[in-house]
C-alpha cells in the first residue's frame, strides 16, 4: 500500500456542522426528524493532539479488510504510543506502508488483505511515524 502524506494545517477555522439526533437506518427506512443533537466540527471528532497530527492518503489494497481503501484519507498521530494491534504507519527499508502492528508472538506488520505476507521486521530497524486514528472514505 503506497502513502500519499498530505500537509496539515493548524490555522484552520472550526466548521461546526449540525448533527442531527435520529440515527440514520442501514436496513429500513424511519421516519427523519429534523431534530439538531449539536454541533460537530470534524477537526474536534477527529483530531486529539494537533500538532502531532498529519495526513496520508492510501493507496493499494493490503488493507481492505480494516476499510482502508485506495484514496482513503488517514488522520495519523505521533503522540499516540502503538500497541499490539494500532494500525499504524511505519517505516519499512526507507518505504512507508500502512499495517497492523503485532507485537506477539513475533514482531511483525500484518497486513489486513489474505492476499498479502506479513513484514517481519527487526526491531531495531522498525520506525513508527504514528497510529492511525481515523480512515476517512468518500464514496464519490
Amino acid at each position: 500500500m503506497k502513502l500519499v502524506m498530505l500537509h496539515p494545517t493548524l490555522a484552520n477555522k472550526p466548521l461546526a456542522l449540525p448533527l442531527y439526533l435520529e440515527k440514520v437506518s442501514c436496513g429500513f427506512p424511519s421516519p427523519a426528524h429534523d431534530y439538531v443533537e449539536n454541533e460537530l466540527d470534524l477537526n474536534t471528532y477527529c483530531i486529539r493532539h494537533p500538532s502531532a497530527t498529519f495526513y496520508l492518503r492510501a493507496s493499494g489494497e493490503s488493507m481492505i479488510d480494516s476499510g482502508i481503501q485506495t484514496g482513503d484519507l488517514l488522520v495519523v498521530d505521533r503522540a499516540i504510543t502503538p500497541v499490539h494491534g494500532s494500525i499504524v504507519i511505519a517505516s519499512v527499508e526507507n518505504e512507508f506502508t500502512v499495517k497492523k502492528l503485532c507485537i506477539h508472538p513475533r514482531l511483525c506488520l500484518m497486513p489486513m488483505n489474505p492476499a498479502y505476507s506479513p513484514i517481519y521486521v527487526d526491531p531495531d530497524a522498525l520506525e513508527i511515524f504514528g497510529v492511525v486514528t481515523h480512515s476517512i472514505h468518500g464514496f464519490l
